[in-house]
């Protein structure tokens, strides 16, 4: 497999990583295209994306860290510097990037540390950080839609666990229209595929079209979604899935929620 093909492989992964990261696709995905300028315009660099998924993070973690750097320091053209420091200090901490790397993307604690150039011991005490936080964030209430019972129940368990909680459960667009009749959610947690053949992604559009709220799309294939080619979903969770990975995903969606609000 070349360079190229390998990078190529990764990419919706990493897609995946830089929305959360960010709280945005539009800005993930710009991270990315970023990245991959870099490694077209540095030979050495490019020639170093060989050899799986570590590289290609770890690039783009140099990528993420240098853009905020500037921007705390400069400003980008025509910010003021107070506005800088405000984006600096919206942008994901550091916590977070070691919990998202070893929980969302499943990254090995000594992987995570190669890729933010950092110790193991350091990866360990951060992500503990990311989860005593956890702990401190506010409630909301959650709408699940999931289609498949089992599930439900598991994620009912896992929000209920993290102090929110459930506005309702619903495995129908229609379903979920009705819930959302009753109260609006503070976050959304759904499945892409429903159980009458509706489209979870339906089901969230009529949610979004009331106002801006969170959501987390749980789906077996989410490179489907990490395209960058169309809009798509800045929160991915893939099934079969760890209650770490669904609790590292519903904090941030609120961490940006929160700085948002």
């Amino acid at each position: 497999m070349s360079i190229g093909e390998e990078i190529a492989a990764h990419l919706p992964y990493l897609r995946r990583y830089a929305r959360a990261l960010t709280g945005s696709q539009a800005t993930g995905d710009a991270f990315v295209r970023a990245t991959l300028e870099a490694a077209l315009s540095d030979d050495h660099l490019r020639d170093s994306l060989s050899g799986g998924r570590v590289p290609l993070y770890r690039a783009f973690n140099k990528v993420w860290a240098s853009a905020y750097i500037d921007a705390g320091e400069e400003g980008g053209a025509g910010e003021p510097a107070n506005a800088a420091h405000s984006s600096l200090s919206a942008a994901t901490p550091v916590s977070r990037q070691a919990l998202l790397l070893t929980t969302l993307e499943d990254f090995s604690d000594e992987e995570a540390a190669e890729i933010m150039e950092m110790d193991e011991a350091d990866v360990r005490r951060l992500v503990q950080e990311a989860i005593e936080e956890i702990d401190r964030e506010s409630a909301t209430s959650v709408l699940i839609i999931e289609d498949e019972p089992l599930i439900s129940m598991q994620l009912e368990d896992l929000v209920k666990n993290l102090g929110h909680e459930i506005c309702g459960t619903a495995a129908t667009r229609t379903q979920a229209q009705e819930v959302v009749a009753e109260k609006r959610p503070g976050l959304v947690l759904a499945d892409i595929q429903l159980a009458d053949g509706s489209s979870g992604l339906d089901a969230v559009d009529d949610i979004l079209a009331l106002g801006d709220v969170p959501v987390i799309f749980i789906t077996a294939y989410p490179e489907r979604l990490l395209t960058g080619d169309r809009p798509e979903p800045t929160y991915l969770v893939t099934k079969p899935f760890k209650e770490s990975t669904v609790r590292a995903a519903i904090s941030q969606a609120l961490f940006f929620n929160a700085n948002d609000d």
